[in-house]
């Protein structure tokens, strides 16, 4: 109750965009964002003839990175099934640029300049408690 309004219980809400259950899990979000990436992946795939690595990596770091990294400070999960979920969209990513197919994820990131969502999730947090 509410003063005089009865409240309704529901197992998840969704907040600022950011889905949290009654336990706190975060589980529900990653899958809504790896579902949403997924689908924005699928849509420059197929409407994008180019697989040049500035074509991918510009369209990649507008379109999907954002929701990769969107308050990832208050949902980053703390099961590394999840993270390890979210990477693979990045994985996915990396893979459609041309001339990079046959490296593996880690030289295609060095060679682009990249870090893992892992590593820009702690640098993140590092600047997030430093500059508080």
């Amino acid at each position: 109750m509410l003063g005089a309004t009865q409240l309704e219980s529901s197992l998840a809400e969704k907040d600022l965009g950011i889905l949290v259950d009654t336990k706190l899990n975060m589980r529900q979000q990653c899958a809504l964002v790896t579902e949403k990436v997924n689908f924005i992946l699928g849509c420059i795939r197929q409407s994008i003839a180019s697989r040049s690595r500035n074509m991918i990596l510009s369209l990649y770091s507008a379109l999907v990175r954002p929701y990769l990294e969107y308050c990832v400070q208050f949902w980053a999960s703390q099961y590394k099934r999840d993270m390890d979920i979210l990477e693979t969209v990045q994985q996915r990513a990396m893979k459609m640029m041309k001339g990079l197919e046959h490296l593996f994820y880690e030289e295609r990131l060095r060679e682009l300049g990249l870090f893992s969502l892992e590593k820009r999730r702690l640098r993140s947090f590092l600047s997030m408690y430093i500059n508080t």
